[in-house]
């Protein structure tokens, strides 16, 4: 009989990429962890991990057997709530995470909303950042979180999450209230090839965003000046700095002289918002009601 603790350990080694990080997740030491995989191979007479560099990596049968492991979590997961016997009424706790702007605007009235109409139901929201909340999720500590589409984000075949579209969010044009643009209703994005422009870092997935928009409509946007917080973007264009593109869902100060502007074009630029569960925990309850809630808030939030 396989110890399924030690697919466990498995399965964050995979995740997290080595033995240490997946140890401190789970709590381990790296020799206990390390020892729990080699009594697991020798149990399955085969090798689950190769040196490489300083490092480790799968071995084929590893990646065999993780397919099979997540398989497990999620039978796991639906049989959990089974077994309960949840019923249909959302009740219990039900911890969410997400990045500044998806909880303000998202997470946010959708927990206030949960509150309201379930009094059972015990809903806890949290800010993190898209790494840390996707290793929140796969240990289990909270149940659903929204992250935004990136090369990083998990991709539909993981089969350790369940993701679905929640919302296209679009890029808008951020300009001083006294620019040339600022009268205009919408523009097209290459009128402003000539620009000065206000540039998340490189690196980012912000970055990534400009430099993809303003590349598909033919040149290369000159940044003469950096931030990553929009308020911080939002500041350096009032001050007649730059131009910059912002998301919709972006919150920023009232106070400052500053006007969005949409964007002509079909499709328009934008950023996609996706929600991620845990594979197989979608029937419970209070997910379930937390995933209909924020369908149903989607396209208010970025009318």
């Amino acid at each position: 009989m396989i110890d399924l603790r030690r697919l466990r350990i498995l399965r964050a080694v995979a995740h997290h990429g080595t033995v240490t990080a997946a140890a401190e997740a789970l709590h381990f030491t790296p020799s206990a962890a390390s020892q729990q995989i080699r009594q697991l191979a020798k149990e399955l007479d085969v090798t689950l991990l190769e040196p490489q560099g300083r490092g480790v990596r799968l071995t084929a049968a590893a990646r065999s057997l993780l397919e099979h492991a997540d398989a497990i979590q999620a039978r796991w997961e639906r049989a959990e709530i089974e077994m309960r016997g949840l019923g249909t009424e959302p009740a219990g706790p039900l911890r969410v995470a997400g990045f500044p702007v998806a909880l303000s605007r998202l997470l946010t009235p959708m927990a206030v909303t949960l509150l309201s109409e379930y009094p059972r139901l015990d809903v806890q929201v949290r800010e993190s950042e898209p790494g840390e909340s996707l290793d929140l999720l796969f240990r289990g500590d909270i149940d659903l979180t929204i992250m935004e589409s990136s090369p990083a984000t998990p991709s539909l075949s993981d089969t350790r999450f369940e993701q679905s579209p929640l919302l296209d969010d679009p890029l808008d044009l951020l300009v001083a209230h006294d620019h040339p643009l600022a009268a205009r209703d919408a523009v097209p994005l290459l009128e402003t090839s000539r620009e000065t422009w206000v540039l998340p870092p490189p690196g980012t997935t912000c970055h990534a965003h400009a430099m993809t928009a303003c590349g598909a409509v033919g040149f290369t946007p000159q940044g003469r000046h950096q931030a990553l917080a929009w308020g911080s973007v939002a500041s350096l264009v009032a001050g007649g700095l730059g131009i910059a593109l912002v998301p919709r869902l972006a919150d920023l100060s009232p106070e400052l002289p500053v006007r969005r502007v949409r964007l002509e074009g079909v499709p328009a630029p934008s950023r996609k918002l996706l929600v991620f569960t845990r594979a197989g925990s979608r029937a419970h309850p209070a997910i379930a009601a937390a995933v209909r809630e924020l369908e149903r808030l989607a396209p208010r939030v970025v009318a």
